[in-house]
């Protein structure tokens, strides 16, 4: 047990130290660990964890780990998970935040992170567009993927602000109307 709390503190640390750009960004190398190197979850569980850990309160990286981390030695692995993943960034900030002025004038800095900026947006996308493939194809999820993308086009557009939870929430309700509506349907046609 202690071996696979210690593998899962290490997957998690390594994740937390070499992803910037937040939980969006690290959805793409928790896919790659936990997915394909590991295979501790499955492709459709691991779609599962990520709608859960959006759509729950906190940040989406730490809810993942919390998650997958349960998922691999419960209570424990959840704690070592987390701490995996948080630990990184906290260490980073605290150093940073001792040379601050000294750090951000610095012209390397900053020309290293408008690099790591280009490479967040490529995993965010990247995360994206494997989420989309691992979707069914059915009319009603290519229809609702098409009004959210219509949506938040729009939005930016006429700059009108509208969190990403309300697509969230809103998508959530209406797929649990489309299945009661289904079920309806099935009972009426049992009749």
């Amino acid at each position: 047990m202690l071996k696979k709390l210690l593998k899962l503190f290490a997957t998690m640390f390594k994740i937390g130290a070499f992803t910037f750009g937040g939980g969006y960004a690290m959805i793409a190398l928790l896919e790659n660990e936990f997915v394909t190197q590991k295979k501790w979850v499955d492709k459709d569980e691991f779609l599962d964890i990520v709608a859960i850990a959006e759509s729950t309160p906190g940040p989406i990286a730490i809810n993942m780990a919390t998650y997958l981390g349960y998922r691999q030695a419960g209570v424990l692995g959840s704690a070592c998970a987390t701490l995996g993943v948080v630990l990184p960034s906290f260490l980073i900030i605290y150093v940073i935040s001792l040379f601050f002025d000294a750090f951000l004038s610095l012209t390397l800095v900053a020309n290293a992170f408008r690099g790591i900026q280009a490479c967040v947006v490529y995993l965010i996308f990247s995360a994206g567009w494997k989420m989309f493939k691992g979707l069914p194809k059915s009319a009603f999820n290519t229809v609702l993927l098409m009004i959210t993308i219509a949506c938040m086009v729009s939005f930016s557009i006429f700059a009108v602000k509208f969190s990403t939870v309300f697509y969230i929430l809103i998508s959530g309700v209406i797929g649990l109307c489309a299945y009661l509506i289904g079920l309806a349907h099935k009972k009426g046609a049992k009749k």
